[in-house]
């Protein structure tokens, strides 16, 4: 039986609360109606230090345009995910050791994900809502989550060491990346996208290929008589969770051999305005220097001196995508277009200077830009494939960049427009659109 949105989000309440009953050895009667009423009175914010000031990539919560309120508290309350947020700072408040909060973090984060998932993919309620296919509620929520667990503090005491690995285990269950499991007797495809970027430049702005993943996570379709189940998931624009092998993590157990074993892996983001690109060559060196990640963090490298990212595996300069490219490209993504991209940007073998080559890189260069650019679009497609020739040469695996998603022209202020949706619905429609030729 599927649950309506209203009905679903009062049943990961109870759930919430008879989880957290158990871990603090209260009775399950704690996790009642009229708890959860209580729960959506406010947040409690008594056991956080306000003084802790967060990353640059949380400080952009109180945000707002010429000096009103905050972009990322609306976008919270009629996405519905500020109710999350304050039921995870309940509940963190009332975690009474280690263990127990070990185990809730996990479970909120892989929560907020099922709830968001569950969002994408049905019409959510309340005239004044955010369509369904919006995917900014779920990356504030995450990022006010993630602020209220660094300044949580605890009567039992909590080292650097061990809010580091709860941060990261929040992190990588709120992401997908824990619930990747795919189902016994299906094709398994795994796609992935990423979290809204540039918000210096306009703290309203979503990213489409993380819309794509929530509407994607759990679908199954049949193709041919063959049915297909999707698994998403959304990662960060931040280099030192690249740096610390998050990609690797996600995607290697789809690899290597066993009931995991995935039969397409495809990385996706968000490129250039009007385009369907369909990434051939995936550099390995980091070269963007005109904007940094989320936190305000530079890759290090310029289109001169491109860099290799601190701890990645070892590799050739140069990577390929083997997805069926020539079938991919004649999808029909109205009111885009779809193209095989083929551009990249290499310093020749023996000399300094870059060069740009449309039909990809000449023997012994060094990558500069691949197809998908210098940025951790190309970094994520450069990382998948390599996963690929390590440990499955032959698995389909490449990358697609997506439309750039922009609100009407005359939308200066509002955190949404008629054009701003249609546009990412379409993006939408066009991803799947392609994914399903790649099945085909």
């Amino acid at each position: 039986m599927r649950l309506r949105p209203a009905s679903f989000h009062r049943s990961l309440v109870a759930g919430a609360l008879a989880l957290t009953a158990v871990l603090s050895g209260a009775p399950i009667a704690y996790a009642t109606p009229d708890t959860a009423a209580a729960f959506r009175s406010g947040p409690v914010t008594g056991c956080l230090d306000q003084a802790v000031a967060g990353t640059v990539e949380e400080q952009r919560l109180t945000r707002g345009i010429n000096g009103g309120p905050s972009v990322p508290a609306e976008i919270l309350r009629r996405s519905g995910f500020d109710r999350q947020v304050d039921l995870f700072t309940h509940l963190l408040c009332r975690v009474p050791n280690r263990q127990a909060a070990t185990k809730l973090v996990r479970t909120q984060g892989e929560l907020l994900w099922r709830t968001a998932t569950h969002r994408a993919q049905h019409a959510p309620p309340g005239a004044d809502a955010l369509p369904a296919t919006d995917d900014r509620g779920l990356y504030w929520a995450r990022i006010s989550m993630a602020l209220a667990l660094r300044r949580w503090q605890p009567d039992f005491g909590l080292g650097t060491t061990e809010r580091a690995e709860l941060l990261r285990s929040f992190e990588y269950a709120s992401r997908g990346i824990t619930s990747t499991r795919f189902s016994p007797g299906v094709r398994k495809v795994l796609v992935t996208g990423f979290d809204p970027f540039t918000l210096d430049a306009d703290i309203r702005i979503g990213n489409p290929s993380g819309a794509n993943a929530l509407t994607l996570d759990g679908r199954r379709w049949t193709i041919n008589g063959t049915t297909y189940e999707i698994q998403t998931v959304v990662f960060p624009v931040r280099y030192p969770d690249f740096d610390e092998h998050m990609v690797e993590d996600a995607l290697a157990p789809h690899y290597r051999p066993g009931p995991q074993h995935a039969d397409l892996v495809m990385t996706a983001s968000q490129g250039r305005v009007g385009i369907f690109d369909l990434e051939v060559f995936n550099g390995r060196r980091r070269s963007v220097s005109s904007i940094g990640d989320n936190n305000n963090l530079w890759g290090g490298g310029t289109i001169s001196a491109p860099v290799v990212a601190p701890g990645m595996p070892a590799g050739p300069e140069w990577l390929t995508s083997s997805l069926p490219l020539a079938r991919m490209a004649q999808t029909d993504v109205t009111p885009f277009r779809t193209r095989v991209n083929t551009s990249i940007l290499e310093i020749p073998a023996g000399q300094t200077t870059p060069v740009r080559r449309p039909d990809g890189p000449t023997p012994g260069s060094t990558a500069s830009e691949g197809a998908g650019g210098g940025y951790l679009s190309n970094e994520v497609a450069y990382r998948n494939t390599l996963q690929r020739d390590h440990l499955d040469p032959t698995m389909p695996a490449g990358h697609l960049h997506v439309p750039v998603l922009s609100f009407a022209l005359t939308n200066k202020t509002a955190i949404t427009d008629p054009t701003y949706e249609s546009n990412r619905n379409a993006i939408i429609t066009g991803s799947h659109a392609i994914l399903r030729a790649a099945l085909t």
